[in-house]
C-alpha cells in the first residue's frame, strides 16, 4: 500500500508541467515558451525530489529521469543542462548510501534522453514509440546499475525495483507527454481558428472600406478639377483646397485604424481610456454597418473611461461584438445598433451594444462563448470565444440578453483603474 501512494505521489509530480500550462496558458493566445518549460520542469524536479520514493535509506527514488526527458523534447539542450545542474547539486546535498549509483544512472540516462530527444523532434512518425522506449529505458537502467553495485538491495526489494519503479517512470512518462502534446496541438488549433477568424473580419471589413475611401478620393479629385479652372476666386480656391485636406484626413485616420486592426497584437497592457478606442472602433465599423443598411446610434457620457488593458485587443474585442451585431440585424428592415458607454457605480466601465436584429434562442445563449459555437452558416465562434476570455482575464463580467426575433443585448463592465 505504501508503494502505491509513493507511486501516486511522484506521477502528481510528472503532471505539474501539464497542470500549470493549462493554468498560465488557458486565457493566452499564445502557446508556451522554454522558459516556461524549464522553470516548470525546476519545479517538478524539486518536488519529486524532497518528497522521494525510498525503501532503503540513501537509496531513493524519483521522477527525475521523466522530467529531464521531457524538459530536453520540449525546452531543449539548454532545459537539459539546468535540470541536470539542478539534480546535481540537490542529489550532492540529499547525500547517502546511493549517492554514487545515482551519479553512474545519471550519465547513462541523461546522455540517453539527449539522443531520444532528438529523434523526438525529428522523427514525429515514430513518437510513440520513442515515449516507450523512453518509459523503459528509465525503468530498466537504474535496476540493472544497483544490480551491479548494490545486488543485494535489489534482491531483497524485487517489488518495489520490478514492479512499482517501471510503473511509476513508464507511466508517468506517458501520462506527461501525451497529455502535454494534446493541449498543446488544442492550443495550436485554437490560433489557427482565431486567426482565420480575425482575417474573416479583416477582409468584411475591408470591402466595406474600400467602398467608404472611395467617397473621399471622388470628391478630392472633382475639386483639383475645379481648382484648375482659372476664372474661380483665390477665397474659392482655397476653400477647395481646405476640403480635401479634410478629405484626406478622414481617408487617413480610417485606413490608420484599419490597419491597426491588422497587426499582430503586444502583450503589452497600458492604463488606457476606453472612449477614444470605442469612437475609432465606430470609425472602422461605419462603413460596414451603411453596406449592410444598419444604423449605428453611440451614446456616451463624454467623461474619461480608464482602465488596464492591451488597446489592440480592447479594438480587436469591441469589433467583434459590433460586427456581429451588425450582422445580426442586417437581414431585417430598419436594423439599428446602439451603443452605450458609462461607469458603474465608479468601479467599473460598462458597455452596452444593443441590436434589434435576430435574437438567440435559449439553447444558444447558453452556448455564446464556447469554441466552435457561432450562429452564422460560416463563423467559427473563436472570435466571441476569445472575446469572453479576454473579459475574464481582466476580471470584468458579461451579461447577455436576447429575444428570438426581437434582438440582442450585450453588457459588457469592465474594471476602471485609479
Amino acid at each position: 500500500m505504501l508503494y502505491i501512494k509513493e507511486v501516486l505521489l511522484q506521477l502528481l509530480f510528472a503532471l505539474v508541467p501539464f497542470v500549470l500550462y493549462n493554468i498560465y496558458y488557458r486565457n493566452k493566445t499564445a502557446n508556451y515558451s522554454k522558459q516556461f518549460i524549464t522553470i516548470t520542469c525546476m519545479i517538478c524536479l524539486f518536488m519529486s525530489m524532497t518528497f522521494h520514493s525510498s525503501v532503503l535509506n540513501g537509496i531513493i527514488f524519483d521522477i527525475r529521469y521523466v522530467i529531464m526527458f521531457f524538459g530536453m523534447v520540449f525546452g531543449g539542450m539548454t532545459t537539459g543542462l539546468i535540470l541536470l545542474v539542478e539534480f546535481l547539486s540537490y542529489r550532492i546535498l540529499i547525500g547517502g548510501k546511493g549517492l554514487f549509483s545515482a551519479m553512474i544512472i545519471l550519465v547513462i540516462t541523461f546522455n540517453l534522453s539527449v539522443l531520444l530527444s532528438i529523434l523526438y523532434r525529428r522523427r514525429a512518425k515514430y513518437r510513440k514509440l520513442i515515449t516507450f522506449l523512453a518509459g523503459l529505458s528509465f525503468s530498466v537502467i537504474p535496476i540493472c546499475v544497483l544490480f551491479v553495485i548494490e545486488p543485494k538491495y535489489v534482491v531483497e526489494h524485487l517489488t518495489f525495483n520490478f514492479l512499482a519503479l517501471p510503473i511509476q517512470n513508464s507511466l508517468g512518462i506517458w501520462l506527461l507527454i501525451s497529455l502535454f502534446n494534446k493541449a498543446v496541438s488544442d492550443k495550436q488549433l485554437f490560433q489557427k481558428y482565431l486567426q482565420n477568424e480575425k482575417v474573416e473580419t479583416i477582409a468584411h471589413v475591408a470591402a466595406s472600406l474600400a467602398h467608404e475611401v472611395r467617397n473621399p478620393l471622388t470628391a478630392v479629385m472633382g475639386f483639383l478639377k475645379l481648382i484648375r479652372n482659372e476664372a474661380i476666386s483665390k477665397e474659392k480656391t482655397n476653400y477647395y483646397i481646405d476640403i480635401c485636406v479634410e478629405e484626406m484626413k478622414r481617408t487617413e485616420v480610417i485606413l490608420s485604424e484599419y490597419l491597426s486592426i491588422a497587426k499582430p497584437s503586444t502583450p503589452i497592457y497600458e492604463q488606457m481610456d476606453l472612449v477614444p478606442q470605442l469612437n475609432s472602433v465606430i470609425d472602422i465599423m461605419t462603413p460596414y454597418a451603411n453596406m449592410n443598411n444598419v444604423a449605428l446610434e453611440v451614446h456616451n457620457e463624454g467623461q474619461q473611461l480608464y482602465i488596464s488593458a492591451n488597446p489592440n485587443e480592447i479594438k480587436q474585442l469591441l469589433i467583434n461584438f459590433i460586427k456581429n451585431a451588425i450582422e445580426a440585424c442586417s437581414c431585417i428592415s430598419k436594423g439599428k445598433v446602439i451603443i452605450r458607454m458609462a461607469p458603474e457605480s465608479r468601479i467599473s466601465a460598462k458597455i452596452t451594444i444593443h441590436d434589434n436584429g435576430v435574437g438567440l434562442s435559449n439553447e444558444q445563449l447558453e452556448r455564446l462563448g464556447t469554441i466552435y459555437f457561432s450562429t452564422k452558416s460560416k463563423g467559427t465562434g473563436v472570435g466571441l470565444t476569445l472575446s469572453y476570455q479576454l473579459i475574464r482575464s481582466m476580471n470584468g463580467a458579461i451579461h447577455v440578453r436576447s429575444t428570438l426575433g426581437k434582438g440582442t443585448e450585450f453588457v459588457i463592465s469592465l474594471p476602471l483603474t485609479n
